[in-house]
C-alpha cells in the first residue's frame, strides 16, 4: 500500500484555475466512469451505508461546482490511477 496523492492548481489563460487531484490506485473502468456522479451510484455493489457511504458524495460535489459556474471530470484507466480535474472560474 504505497499509493501516492497528488494535488495541483493551474491558473488557465482563460480566466480560470484547475484543480487537479491524482491518485495511483486501481482506476476505473469507462463502464464505471460514466457512472460516478450518479446520485447512489457505487463502482462496488458489496459496500453498503454501514460499511461506507452512500453513493451521494460525488453528485453534490458535481452539483456544487457547477453551480459555480464550473465543471468536473475524470480520467481513469485500471492498474494506473484516476484523476479528477475540477475547473472553476477565478473570482474578479
Amino acid at each position: 500500500m504505497n499509493g501516492k496523492i497528488t494535488v495541483k492548481l493551474e491558473k488557465q489563460e482563460t480566466g480560470r484555475i484547475a484543480v487537479i487531484i491524482k491518485d495511483t490506485g486501481i482506476g476505473m473502468t469507462k463502464e464505471v466512469q460514466m457512472h460516478i456522479f450518479e446520485r447512489f451510484y457505487k463502482a462496488d455493489p458489496a459496500r453498503s451505508r454501514s460499511n461506507g457511504g452512500s453513493g451521494l458524495g460525488l453528485s453534490i460535489v458535481k452539483k456544487i461546482i457547477e453551480m459555480h459556474k464550473g465543471h468536473i471530470r475524470v480520467e481513469s484507466s485500471p492498474k494506473e490511477g484516476t484523476e479528477i480535474i475540477v475547473v472553476l472560474p477565478i473570482a474578479p
